[in-house]
């Protein structure tokens, strides 16, 4: 539908952005970025925005070398799906309080404009983390609601729990990305007016929302893993009966699901299952098949739509220290982009590729070309102290081999005499500091983007920037 211009003018109105002070508390980038704006891209009718959470550039290039051996390839000269594209930038992902940042304050400025501290979803800087009236008198635009507003289609498709930061920054404002269901916001800040993020996802306006995190939308008494404070809370039902929607809790009721109809599926508990762990027969779908079920649905709507498609379990496979798991949560990453490809018009379709921040993901040593990912370093055949037989790893300075990949803390640290490590895809690479997660880095992301609109996304820019590059891209100014 064609929303009213007073609608229009007043959604555009609550879109400021600002500049980037240099205080400790700076506000959003210029959305103008010099040579970024000499060309006049066309119009698109749609936009995808895919981030690989914690898919830093690491990890992109040991995702394409491990896609690539999957298939029996040496794997450096590959390329995955995304790096195909022809427009790349280098993004910055600091918040306004922390230098190496969380999920929660990236997403808010790809979402909202601006950046703002760590740990919260679409409220400014000036709130404090944690302080309900705070969250309540420094609202940000949110790009779900304004999306809505102005009469296109939207869609949400993750492999976290829907409540979580990066899903959630499309569609609500919390003080703290915590308070995912009601019984997470602390008592002393329960009936003050802000609602947990599950509720205003029950309450807010969409047309497909894929992923995990039943718990949080039910109480006991109405599934076994509901966690609401009322017992008999059905939040997905109430959606259902106000939207005239349809709540899915399988791959096959997806399937099934009314294509005319908004689709909210839950399919864990908590997070979806890892790449890794699923079987055969899981009922789950994965990221690529919710991604076509978003897809076959958005586009129905003349208007057009934006979808925003996480990879979630990147993240949480390299806080475990597990490579293998975040390698293979990458490679179907990439594969979800692929079949969007594949599967809308590059004439009239923006896709954007890129991370909400990175991780202390190394890759090291001196090992040959086409050596195992995954594995041990072993070096090139040949004399000197870089040489071998091409067959055995080198060993380290306490006589040990070691694995090209590794991680500078996490729960692999070594303490005391180090062990041989561990190899292959379930392995936990060693670290160096010990914490009990592995934690985020602070370096530059890429973002990658093909379609109407794409030649924007080059040069250094600001995380916010990639709002901004959205909203022009569908024409709606500045």
């Amino acid at each position: 539908m064609t929303p009213s211009r007073a609608l229009i003018a007043l959604a555009a109105a609550a879109l400021p952005l600002g500049a980037c002070a240099t205080t400790a508390e700076p506000r959003s980038a210029p959305v103008a970025q010099s040579s970024a704006q000499s060309a006049a891209p066309a119009k698109a009718k749609n936009v995808i925005l895919f981030i690989g959470d914690g898919m830093g550039i690491s990890t992109i290039t040991a995702a394409r070398i491990y896609e690539a051996q999957k298939r029996g390839e040496t794997g450096e000269e590959n390329r995955l799906s995304f790096e195909k594209f022809d427009n790349v930038a280098l993004v910055k992902t600091y918040n306004t309080n922390a230098q190496v940042p969380d999920s929660a304050g990236t997403a808010t400025a790809m979402h909202s404009g601006q950046k703002t501290r760590i740990g919260v979803l679409g409220i400014g800087p000036e709130a404090e983390k944690g302080v309900c009236k705070d969250a309540l008198a420094h609202p940000l635009p949110l790009l779900g609601e304004e999306v809505k507003q102005r009469g296109l289609a939207l869609g949400i498709v993750t492999t976290t729990r829907l409540t979580h930061a990066t899903p959630a920054s499309v569609f609500s404002r919390s003080a703290d990305r915590d308070w995912e269901g009601d019984n997470n916001i602390p008592d002393d800040q329960q009936g003050q007016g802000c609602k947990d993020i599950a509720l205003q996802l029950a309450e807010a306006a969409f047309d497909v929302a894929l992923g995990g995190g039943t718990s949080a939308f039910y109480g006991k008494d109405k599934d076994r893993a509901g966690r609401r404070i009322e017992a008999g809370a059905d939040l997905p039902a109430t959606w259902a009966a106000k939207n005239g929607g349809t709540v899915v809790r399988d791959a096959a009721g997806l399937s099934a699901a009314p294509m005319d109809k908004p689709v909210l599926g839950l399919f864990n508990p908590s997070h979806m299952t890892f790449m890794a762990d699923r079987k055969a027969d899981s009922p789950e779908p994965t990221l690529t098949d919710m991604t076509a079920a978003a897809l076959a649905r958005l586009k129905a709507d003349p208007d057009g739509y934006y979808l925003m498609v996480e990879g979630g379990r990147i993240d949480h496979a390299h806080h475990a220290g597990q490579a293998g798991y975040a390698l293979e949560e990458a490679v179907e990453f990439a594969r979800a982009v692929q079949y969007a490809v594949d599967n809308t018009d590059p004439a009239e379709t923006l896709i954007m590729v890129t991370a909400d921040h990175s991780h202390v993901f190394t890759i090291a040593g001196y090992p040959q070309r086409g050596n195992d990912i995954l594995g041990f370093v072993v070096p090139p055949a040949g004399r000197g102290e870089d040489g071998g037989d091409g067959k055995s790893p080198v060993l380290a300075a306490d006589g040990k081999p070691y694995t090209t990949l590794g991680y500078a803390n996490g729960p692999g640290a070594v303490r005391g005499e180090r062990q041989v490590p561990e190899t292959g895809i379930a392995a936990r690479q060693q670290a160096l500091v010990p914490t009990g997660g592995e934690t985020h880095a602070g370096e530059d992301v890429a973002l990658f983007a093909t379609g109407p609109g794409a030649t924007r996304a080059r040069g250094v820019i600001e995380q916010n920037v990639i709002y901004a590059i959205i909203r022009k891209a569908l024409g709606w100014g500045e």
